[in-house]
């Protein structure tokens, strides 16, 4: 797996590659300081996840994530993040990250979540987003054209969604709805088809946006 690292600060890139260099199946593939620099080594390099930090100079981890998400075959993004930069982390998601982790996170969380974003997975757990976006979404204006976009789904693929977007996994919605958990599955893949989502954090974020799921109390 290839990984590129990308913050502004010598110690932390210098730390995540040390950590990552131990490992027999990750190869760091370069190093940025900021998201332009990150744009310009990802031109000249392949790589399968990069680790971005958000509150970067010149070009921050949120507008190099959504200008890497419009390229062909985009890498996943791991967002480095802290609990106090809620806002922070709901803006890389909804730009196409596949997940975040608090910067203080374990070096065996990391590898992990590398491997996870590298199998195409979305590294942040349901609950842990809404929760997330629970803190934030008051705050955020819906998405222009997020509501009328639900107009895609069929009667049960909103049922899905509004149930992922509360944090339950494939196997609680199966028992929730009465059906089978390959059913779950199939209208999963439907509606994400359907809203050009890439993974389970992007839908739940597009279920607080097009205001299918509301905060809650």
């Amino acid at each position: 797996m290839r990984v590129a690292v990308v913050d502004d600060q010598p110690l932390i890139r210098a730390g995540f590659s040390m950590v990552l260099a131990g490992q027999d199946d990750i190869e760091v593939v370069g190093e940025a300081e900021n998201g332009r620099q990150a744009l310009d080594l990802l031109d000249t390099v392949d790589a399968d996840v990069v680790i971005m930090d958000v509150r970067m100079p010149v070009m921050d981890g949120i507008q190099a994530t959504e200008r890497l998400m419009r390229r062909d075959d985009p890498p996943g993004v791991l967002v480095l993040t802290t609990f106090d930069d809620d806002e922070d982390a709901f803006a890389a998601l909804r730009a196409g990250a596949g997940g975040f982790l608090l910067k203080n996170a374990p070096a065996d969380q990391v590898v992990h979540a590398i491997r996870v974003l590298a199998a195409g997975e979305s590294v942040v757990a349901p609950r842990i987003t809404r929760l997330l976006l629970d803190r934030v979404s008051d705050r955020l204006a819906p998405a222009n054209g997020q509501p009328e976009r639900l107009g895609l789904l069929t009667a049960r693929e909103r049922d899905v969604l509004g149930l992922v977007a509360r944090g339950l996994s494939n196997a609680e919605i199966a028992a929730e709805l009465y059906v089978a958990e390959a059913t779950v599955k199939t209208h999963l893949g439907n509606l994400m088809a359907k809203l050009h989502l890439r993974d389970r954090a992007q839908a739940v974020v597009f279920a607080y946006e097009s205001g299918l799921v509301r905060p809650s109390s």
